[in-house]
């Protein structure tokens, strides 16, 4: 699977331990920025990533800010992104299960590199179940 991934300044330090993941699952990702720990806002980050995930060009994102809520408003401002917020592994599985998450969002300051292997390793292990999910992902289809 090819993975966009793209964080903030506060990010910035586990994207660098997420990418290692990625490889180590067998992933290839490419990298929206930013590309050092310089400030920089959010949504420049997020919308770039979250247009790429939509069109298609990537089948699962991972955008990772200071606690991962700025991230997911951005990217769920993007018709056809589910971006989903996990600090743990349970999370990780039912976003993808039920929610049918395309971009994964981490809190650098919340999670350490430890739990942050654990989270993007169970969100890669899981899809979609359908079923009574699917019926009610179409009733977020007819808000767009």
């Amino acid at each position: 699977m090819h993975i966009a991934i793209g964080s903030d300044h506060a990010g910035f330090t586990l994207k660098q331990v997420v990418k290692g993941v990625i490889a180590e699952l067998g992933h290839t990702y490419e990298d929206f920025g930013c590309f050092n720990t310089d400030s920089v806002d959010y949504p420049d980050i997020a919308f770039p990533l979250a247009d790429a995930v939509a069109a298609g060009r990537f089948q699962q994102g991972i955008l990772i800010c200071s606690n991962g809520i700025g991230m997911s408003i951005a990217a769920n401002r993007i018709s056809g992104v589910r971006a989903a917020v996990c600090h743990d592994t349970f999370s990780a599985r039912r976003a993808r299960e039920h929610n049918d998450a395309n971009i994964l969002c981490l809190g650098g300051w919340v999670v350490g590199e430890g739990v942050a292997r654990d989270i993007v390793a169970t969100y890669f292990s899981f899809e979609f179940t359908g079923g009574r999910h699917a019926r009610r992902l179409e009733k977020l289809h007819l808000r767009d």
